[in-house]
């Protein structure tokens, strides 16, 4: 695959999100614009097998896809369910989530506390291989256990987790024994990857779906060597999941991928939805087809899930490249901030789209709109904080389902 399109894609989400990164703001009262305070409850501490989990929250409904499968329910109510969320892919200081969830599991706490506080009702987290393998035929349990912590954390607060896996993020963190494994080695890993964390996640009601992979790719007719692809700011969101298509097609290797992954977990879970986030390279190359939501390989999955940031001249063409992804199962843009378009024109995009899109998840890094205001702010602190201000004045009125006539 040639790299020009990646590093066009995710060349203006790194270099923004690692300008965020380097300021190393503090968690300041005092800004220039202020968010109305929210007291919180004090919640008790749990115990974390699954059963205390669903108990915990026994207040959400499990949520699932209409009779129809064309938008998300409630099951118990059935009324719908519309997902207003934030990736919570790293802090304020760019680190992933299992380099801090132990020790500084009070700022996991405050920080799921502001994301409710914004309106959100759910939200992406990031999980890595390197963190949940110990090797190749064995999770780490304390992985697992503070996986469950999280869940019932996000049960506690009253949001859902869109838990996304097999992240390679930091190239640091990668094992050395995952990156010398074959094709079909490394798949294994990966089932069992997602096996584990389905099992550990089964019974509660607080996970809205399972993200396979972000951003997944595959070589074109020449075989590529590694593994890892558009690297920015020190992470690799998009990952290979072969390195040669050995005389298969595209849409073959995608479609035994994603059914051995959700076969995995199938085995232990079937409750919970499955997706898969994507660039949606119809939008980037302004044509073709879908890849892994083309029918062959999309019905292994519950919905759509694309990342999508529009540019201030191009919105009318980022809202015409949705109808590609309409396949009759619920639409989810699962990424988007005004990177390349002003946070006005982002929220213009968004209300546009509803008529197509089932839900959006943008991007909280730890920092509130009065912290990211506080002092001096920067050109990405600011653009920040006039978001974040603008996602929560538009939460409530999104996650109301569209009025029918």
């Amino acid at each position: 695959m040639n790299p020009l399109p990646i590093v066009k894609v995710l060349s203006m989400r790194r270099i923004f999100t690692s300008s965020m990164t380097r300021s190393g703001w503090s968690k300041a009262a005092r800004a220039a614009h202020s968010l109305q305070p929210l007291i919180i409850a004090t919640a008790a501490l749990l115990s974390l097998n699954p059963m205390v989990m669903a108990r915990a929250s026994d207040h959400q409904e499990w949520i699932g896809l209409s009779s129809d499968k064309s938008h998300f329910v409630r099951r118990g109510s059935n009324e719908q369910f519309i997902p207003w969320g934030v990736n919570y892919d790293h802090d304020r200081h760019g680190r992933l989530l299992e380099e801090y969830w132990l020790e500084e599991w009070e700022d996991v706490e405050e920080d799921f506390t502001e994301i409710r506080q914004l309106g959100a009702n759910c939200v992406r987290v990031h999980h890595q291989v390197g963190a949940f393998m110990a090797a190749p035929d064995r999770a780490d349990a304390g992985a697992v256990h503070q996986l469950k912590k999280l869940v019932t954390l996000a049960a506690e607060k009253g949001l859902y987790l869109n838990i996304t896996g097999l992240g390679c993020y930091h190239r640091s963190s990668i094992p050395e024994w995952y990156d010398r494994l074959e094709e079909s080695e490394r798949w294994a890993v990966q089932a069992l990857f997602w096996e584990t964390v389905a099992e550990a996640c089964s019974e509660s009601p607080a996970v809205f779906c399972y993200d396979l992979m972000n951003e997944p790719i595959l070589p074109g007719n020449e075989p590529e060597t590694e593994w890892l692809a558009g690297e920015f700011a020190g992470k690799y969101f998009v990952q290979r999941i072969a390195l040669d298509l050995n005389e298969r097609s595209r849409v073959e290797v995608a479609s035994d991928w994603v059914q051995l992954m959700t076969s995995s977990i199938r085995r232990v879970d079937d409750r919970h939805l499955i997706t898969v986030g994507v660039i949606p390279w119809v939008f980037v190359f302004g044509g073709g087809q879908p890849l892994f939501y083309s029918p062959e390989v999309a019905s292994h999955l519950d919905f759509v899930s694309i990342h999508l940031y529009p540019e201030s001249d191009a919105t009318a063409k980022a809202l015409e490249s949705l109808s590609t992804y309409d396949i009759g199962k619920p639409l989810v843009i699962e990424e988007t901030f005004p990177l390349r378009c002003s946070p006005v024109e982002l929220t213009s995009f968004i209300q546009s789209s509803q008529s197509v899109v089932d839900g959006w998840f943008s991007f909280y890094w730890g920092q509130t709109p009065d912290e990211l205001l506080t002092g001096t702010p920067s050109v990405a602190g600011q653009i920040t904080a006039d978001w974040l201000i603008q996602f929560k004045a538009m939460a409530e009125s999104m996650k109301q389902p569209p009025k029918t006539d």
